[in-house]
């Protein structure tokens, strides 16, 4: 009696053990068979190194290519793999003709879903959010090493507009990806090849309403989901107080605006990057019930371009979820101490050189205004002359015609 209970323990843990990986086989002449309730399935057939794609063939005996199928397939190819994805596959025994290598099995992934975490309907311009997809099969994480390192994820941010569809291709807005996710274990991924991907979404985009749409798509597998979204402004100023007085640090000042972010819960870490390399590492909290965090940053004698930027935390009043913001590089300079005194003398010295040559400059244009008038009033003059000489030349031509004209007229004249 025990060994059949062991038995049918051991039945049943190999049962729940193999539903919770994707579906393979090893396969008799490449044939495998598809359950009438199969929706939607993707195979994933292995072949020899830089062989041509298998062709599949339908139960009915039609064939599908890589070259043509109808538009319920979707086909992926690589030099020793192909993925073909079909929506409503014919049930019944399927084959692939090809050169399947016969140590691998065809792997079948069948009700293939995605599920994304909800994204906050509030998001903020400059924060930063960690965000999950997650990719299952027959409702079981989806662990295929070899499909998920060929999936692609994005998120795009689109400008909301009503009745969008209505409008010609291209009046529609132009969607913007924001953040591509990863199955890798690193960044925020927590473990790689799990079936769970992660984005860091940074929200870049300008206040105003947005639709966003995670999509998944390699080829052969597509997936989408929408939903609103709007973005504010960023509700966290950085201000940096720069200190001119050797021995007293400069000021990272956090603001928080009020009414949006929760009195005491701002914090930050800040990087300060000096002109030789040095690098100092400030952070803290405010106080609680404050709504402002200073944070003082050494402040060194030597001359030369300095940089900071962190990161910002703090949490929304009203949802309680935590913010975080990315503090972009800022840069500032320091400079020789300069004498005050010197650099007054000198301005005065340059203003009284200044003025100097402008008194100059005017006394020689008054003198080259004296010279022209006067070459003026000599020119005129001479101008005046001449029209008079030529005036006298022609009145004494005159009288001189005149006088000779009456001797001649006395001498007709007949005697009485």
């Amino acid at each position: 009696m025990l060994r059949i209970w062991i038995a049918i323990v051991g039945i049943v843990f190999s049962a729940l053990s193999y539903s919770a990986e994707e579906s393979s086989m090893s396969l008799l002449d490449n044939r495998f068979r598809v359950d009438p309730s199969i929706k939607q399935i993707t195979f994933v057939i292995y072949r020899a190194k830089s062989s041509q794609p298998v062709v599949l063939v339908r139960p009915d005996g039609k064939k599908y290519y890589a070259w043509r199928s109808p538009d319920n397939v979707r086909w992926y190819q690589e030099s020793s793999m192909d993925i073909i994805s079909i929506d409503n596959p014919m049930p019944g025994p399927w084959q692939a003709i090809g050169k399947v290598t016969p140590k691998n099995k065809i792997k079948l992934i069948s009700h293939l879903e995605l599920s994304t975490d909800k994204m906050p309907n509030r998001l903020y311009l400059g924060e930063s959010i960690k965000f999950n997809a997650r990719l299952t099969s027959n409702g079981q994480p989806l662990v295929l090493r070899d499909f998920l390192d060929r999936v692609k994820l994005k998120v795009t941010f689109t400008k909301f507009i009503e009745n969008e569809e209505t409008l010609v291709k291209e009046a529609r807005p132009i969607p913007e990806v924001i953040g591509e996710f990863a199955d890798d274990g690193r960044g925020l991924d927590e473990v790689a090849g799990d079936g769970i991907f992660t984005v860091l979404l940074p929200v870049s985009s300008e206040p105003g309403k947005y639709r966003v749409r995670i999509t998944s798509g390699n080829g052969v597998f597509l997936r989408a989901q929408e939903q609103e979204v709007l973005v504010y402004p960023q509700p966290l100023l950085s201000t940096f107080i720069q200190s001119r007085v050797v021995g007293t640090p400069h000021k990272v000042v956090i603001s928080g605006e009020q009414g949006m972010i929760l009195p005491g819960s701002i914090s930050a870490h800040i990087e300060h990057n000096g002109p030789d390399g040095d690098k100092v590492t400030v952070q803290g909290s405010a106080q609680a019930e404050s709504n402002k965090l200073e944070l003082e940053i050494p402040n060194s004698e030597n001359n030369g371009n300095y940089s900071w930027s962190g990161k910002a935390f703090a949490t929304e009043m009203g949802s309680e979820r935590p913010l975080i913001f990315e503090i972009t590089e800022h840069t500032y300079s320091v400079v020789e101490e300069v004498d005050l005194a010197e650099t007054r003398r000198l301005q005065e010295l340059e203003r009284i050189q200044q003025q100097k040559m402008l008194e100059e400059m005017q006394l020689l244009q008054m003198r080259e205004e004296k010279k022209t008038r006067t070459m003026i009033f000599i020119g005129v003059g001479n101008i005046v002359v001449l029209i008079l000489g030529l005036v006298v030349w022609f009145v004494m031509g005159k009288l001189r015609a005149k006088k000779q004209a009456i001797p001649e007229m006395q001498l007709e004249m007949p005697k009485k």
